[in-house]
């Protein structure tokens, strides 16, 4: 089984995490397919919007797969993993076409900050969407991904929803403006989805692509170094300790070090 399908349906890229029995929490490789499919995107007028969800019913996705961390034995890793997830996100970003995530279950970690790339996000009632790092793993979020969070939620909320390790709710998520639309389960999720690419594919292409890039640019400029930070999370013993403690599902016990 493919861990990341794509299919094209009426001038439309639907892609797919396809990992239900892990939650479709997410390899190097899905994050670098997901990259390849959004840079390769037609200009041509033969495709006209992109759909990202994941399969299973129960997550969006719940994540990285954490397993790989266990390789990280120097600052340099954990640089070149936020560097490689940096541009994965970018590349959503940058796709000429608009992107639609359909949020469905556990949105988390790279699950979250993938769907925050997207143009729009729609989700269903059982949406949980957060980075409950705090509670976890004790690593932290790169400066662009801050950045992005609170241009669509508010610095505020993001403080919190980080500080506290709190999953937003789909209601909330739609209140403050995280997505746009909820729906009652999956199927109605998927359904609008496509009612949601189709009504994009009679817009102006160009005036789409124009927005995307303007407010992407927008976004850019405010960009700061943020390396040091994630050398003193990756590189701790508590990043170490509570990586472990999550993969054994056992409460971390944090020493600030």
């Amino acid at each position: 089984m493919t861990d990341l399908t794509h299919e094209i349906r009426d001038a439309t890229l639907w892609i797919t995490f396809n990992r239900p029995q892990a939650r479709n929490a997410l390899t190097f490789e899905m994050y670098e397919g997901l990259a390849d499919l959004c840079r390769g995107v037609p200009t041509d007028g033969s495709l006209r919007a992109v759909v990202i969800s994941g399969a299973g019913g129960r997550a969006f996705a719940a994540g990285t797969d954490m397993t790989q961390f266990r390789a990280f034995d120097k600052a340099q890793d954990a640089l070149d993993y936020e560097a490689k997830i940096g541009a994965v996100l970018e590349a959503v970003e940058r796709c000429p076409l608009p992107t639609v995530a359909a949020l469905n279950g556990a949105c988390t970690g790279g699950g979250a900050a993938i769907a925050a790339a997207c143009d729009i996000r729609i989700a269903s009632a059982s949406l949980k969407f957060g980075f409950p790092i705090a509670r976890t793993l004790g690593n932290c979020l790169a400066a662009a991904n801050l950045a992005r969070l609170s241009a669509l939620m508010g610095a505020g909320r993001v403080r919190e929803m980080i500080f506290t390790a709190r999953l937003l709710g789909a209601d909330e998520a739609q209140a403050c403006g995280l997505v746009t639309e909820v729906l009652e389960d999956e199927a109605a999720l998927m359904a609008r989805a496509e009612e949601l690419a189709q009504t994009l594919g009679r817009m102006a292409p160009l005036t789409l692509r124009a927005t995307k890039e303007a407010m992407r640019r927008v976004g850019i400029a405010a960009t700061v170094e943020d390396a040091d930070l994630i050398e003193m999370c990756y590189m701790s013993d508590d990043f170490r300790h509570g990586m472990e403690a999550f993969l054994a599902k056992e409460a971390p016990k944090w020493t600030g070090k």
